[in-house]
């Protein structure tokens, strides 16, 4: 992993975007739907001076000019404020992921700021898979964390609840945007849930891990113990949960 991925919260905080450019407001369009204020900023003297980026959490250098670009991300690094110049990697703290946008749910793939056309084109591919309002989901989830902590304290116990509830009414009901009666029907499986028994499945672990089912991705990406031959493909091993 050269690259650690990051979320920064965006409630009640600002983004600089430095430039007057596409690149600028692809920026822009990226972080419309966020509850950041946006600052926009034009190619003179503020985009080199460290107070327009006081107090924000990023920044964001779309200028084509080598000597501004430079300046105004020295700049931002002199407030304190993390900061990506467009096309310029090596003046960059971040990089720009392809991001999949579902409100509470994102996800973002990134490549280093290497090669962004296979990020988009992953993007597509996992954007497909993603319902439109698993935000929603999330949203239930976070709104009634406290309740479902409290009724299983065991991490085992509130795993095997919460990936039960992920596909069942209470979900469906969320996604449907029907968010008094999804919290009715979570609410009442705290008392009704059952743990499961222990299931058991195989996994072919020969590989390539690219011609592996959805199905056998999930499973490894659910399961509490893994098991691998010594000859299984390093490349399917990695898709199990880190903390299996």
């Amino acid at each position: 992993m050269h690259a650690f991925p990051a979320f920064f919260p965006l409630t009640g905080r600002t983004v600089v975007i430095v430039g007057v450019g596409e690149a600028a407001k692809a920026k822009a369009r990226l972080l419309e739907s966020s509850p950041a204020e946006i600052v926009l900023v034009g190619e003179d003297e503020r985009a080199a001076d460290p107070e327009t980026y006081a107090g924000a959490v990023l920044a964001f250098i779309c200028v084509v000019d080598e000597g501004l670009a430079e300046r105004a991300a020295d700049a931002a690094r002199a407030a304190r404020v993390p900061v990506n110049v467009a096309d310029r990697p090596q003046l960059s703290d971040f990089f720009t992921p392809a991001v999949i946008d579902r409100d509470e749910v994102v996800a973002a793939v990134g490549t280093g700021g290497t090669a962004p056309m296979i990020a988009s084109l992953l993007r597509s591919d996992i954007e497909a898979r993603v319902p439109l309002g698993a935000g929603r989901v999330a949203a239930l989830l976070g709104r009634m964390q406290q309740e479902v902590r409290a009724a299983f304290p065991d991490l085992v116990r509130r795993r095997s609840f919460l990936r039960a509830a992920l596909s069942g009414p209470a979900a469906q009901a969320a996604i449907a945007g029907q968010t008094t009666r999804a919290e009715a029907l979570l609410r009442e499986s705290l008392t009704s849930h059952a743990p499961p028994a222990g299931v058991v499945r195989f996994v072919d672990g020969r590989g390539p891990a690219d011609q592996l089912s959805l199905s056998a991705a999930r499973i490894l990406a659910e399961a509490d113990v893994v098991i691998a031959d010594e000859d299984a493909n390093k490349a399917v091993v990695v898709l199990a949960r880190r903390d299996a």
